[in-house]
């Protein structure tokens, strides 16, 4: 089992930078697909983006959805036991409870929520007008 803790979110003015980063413990990351994910009230959670673990040739796949791509960039350091996601000009729309969670399982196209076996307590975002 891992245990995840998102930190780096808080209010930001549009057009604005954040930088949440996801530490995992109880088990090495290395062996999870990690995702991102993001909560707004009143609306269901949603796919943000996605990074694989490693692959034997020592690549990524990475996956984003249409309304961050561009704009945000995941990545992971397996030494350091973390997911981090880069999130630039960000907009309102953008406000939301940020969740990273990991998977055990590493295929393509594992976009829904239900697919992630552990989660964090998540990170909120506000960006301001």
């Amino acid at each position: 089992q891992v245990q995840l803790v998102e930190s780096g979110g808080g209010l930001v003015q549009a057009g604005g930078s954040l930088r949440l980063s996801c530490a995992a413990s109880g088990r090495t990351l290395g062996v999870y697909a990690m995702g991102w994910f993001r909560q707004a009230p009143g609306k269901e959670r949603e796919f943000v983006s996605r990074i694989s673990w490693g692959y034997s040739w020592g690549g990524v796949s990475i996956y984003y959805a249409d309304s961050v791509k561009g704009r945000f960039t995941i990545s992971r350091d397996n030494a350091k036991n973390t997911v981090s996601l880069q999130m630039n000009s960000l907009n309102p729309e953008d406000t939301a409870v940020y969740y990273c969670a990991a998977d055990r399982t590493n295929l393509p196209g594992r976009y829904s929520a239900d697919n992630y076996d552990y989660w964090g307590q998540g990170t909120q975002v506000t960006v301001s007008t």
